[in-house]
């Protein structure tokens, strides 16, 4: 599978699953909402308390999988992660992209303010990733007998 198409099919959705790498090496899975941005980065918000964010803040690399609503597409990517310094201001840089992360996500919010002030007060992050293998099918392959 290429990678630019396995970028565009999770353009398609904003619901998938982080695996990240646990102490023990073996998976953590979650499901998350991402956002792919123009230059390919996907974003995720999570909280600094979270188990992905301490497996990512040890081991920077991640797969997500994406699959569209009959289950029988799907896409994993695979790549290295960069975390943003956890939100300590309503005005920092963290917060800042939290909010273009959600008016990506959901659009407008009801109360800016508010909604900064509880990126801050729950420790929010914003985890880039950047993948750079892919696996998957998108097509189906032919019935067998067909």
């Amino acid at each position: 599978m290429e990678l630019t198409g396995a970028v565009d099919f999770a353009r398609t959705t904003r619901q998938s699953v982080l695996t990240t790498v646990r102490g023990n090496g073996r998976p953590q899975l979650s499901n998350v909402l991402h956002h792919v941005s123009d230059d390919g980065v996907i974003r995720i918000s999570t909280t600094a308390d979270r188990a992905k964010y301490r497996n990512l803040s040890r081991e920077p690399w991640a797969a997500l999988h994406v699959t569209r609503d009959d289950f029988f597409a799907y896409a994993v990517l695979e790549g290295d992660v960069e975390l943003t310094p956890v939100a300590t201001r309503p005005d920092d840089a963290t917060v800042d992209e939290l909010v273009t992360h959600y008016r990506a996500l959901m659009g407008e919010h009801e109360n800016w303010d508010a909604y900064r002030d509880s990126m801050v007060a729950e420790r929010r992050t914003v985890v880039r990733f950047r993948p750079n293998r892919a696996y998957g099918m998108l097509v189906l392959p032919p019935r067998s007998g067909s």
